[in-house]
């Protein structure tokens, strides 16, 4: 092991920094900008180090003209990109659920800097992601990108090129299951706020001199911070499954 990393073929380290520094670029966490630019650089050089000398043997022969090895780190960033994007797309079914629990908790017009989407989002979507993202790195399933991007290697061999047709198709059907998953997470709420605003429907027919806003709002948004404060454990149980058999299908063994 020593003798293969004193003699590391920088041709093929360039190459396996181009598919795994694009993915931890793009990946939720390990791309978050409150981490400094030069740890995350490190982070990805360290990691691409060590793991060159177990993937060369996926790797092919460094290409005679320039034109091939532009287009095979080309296609190496294009695989990275996929790579990274595929988590943040599991982690945006909290973003969807956060959206419309805000929507019917009547907070939507709360918005904070997501730390997670890297722009404004609404209170309860920012919330949401952070304690999903907790909840990644704190039972390990990070580790689970990590494995997923190095035994890419064995479903996207870099002699094979992209794919375009296959990879489209997946990443189109994570968005939808994404945001199936979302709507699942929020559904407790929906029903609850369905069942609320038919019943103060009822109420302002039936006693038209009441100001309906002003007296069920304050309700409406306390039922629903207790509702979601009873149900997070169970929204992130399910998200958490979600997460961790989206990225299994990548990982080997």
């Amino acid at each position: 092991m020593l003798a293969q990393i004193l003699n590391l073929n920088m041709f093929a380290f360039l190459l396996v920094f181009a598919r795994l520094g694009t993915a931890f670029s793009i990946m939720p966490g390990f791309s978050s900008n409150q981490i400094p630019m030069t740890i995350r650089l490190t982070f990805a050089l360290v990691v691409c180090f060590l793991v060159t000398p177990v993937l060369t043997p996926y790797l092919p022969a460094q290409p005679a003209a320039m034109s091939s090895l532009t287009l095979l780190i080309a296609s190496e960033i294009l695989i990275g990109g996929f790579l990274g994007i595929i988590p943040r797309v599991f982690m945006g079914a909290l973003q969807t659920a956060g959206t419309i629990l805000a929507m019917v908790s009547s907070l939507a017009n709360m918005f904070v800097m997501d730390p997670i989407a890297d722009q404004q989002s609404s209170l309860l979507s920012s919330f949401l992601g952070l304690v999903g993202l907790t909840l990644v790195f704190v039972t390990n399933t990070h580790h689970l990108m990590l494995a997923a991007a190095v035994d890419s290697y064995s479903l996207f061999e870099p002699v094979n090129g992209v794919n375009f047709g296959d990879m489209s198709d997946y990443l189109a059907h994570s968005v939808s299951e994404s945001f199936r998953i979302g709507v699942q997470l929020a559904s407790p709420l929906i029903l609850s706020a369905i069942a609320y605003y038919l019943g103060l429907g009822i109420m302002g027919r039936l006693m038209p001199q009441l100001p309906v806003f002003f007296f069920g709002m304050p309700i409406q948004i306390s039922l629903q911070i207790f509702l979601i404060l009873t149900t997070l454990p169970a929204m992130m149980m399910v998200f958490m499954r979600y997460f961790e058999d989206g990225l299994l299908k990548f990982v080997n063994g």
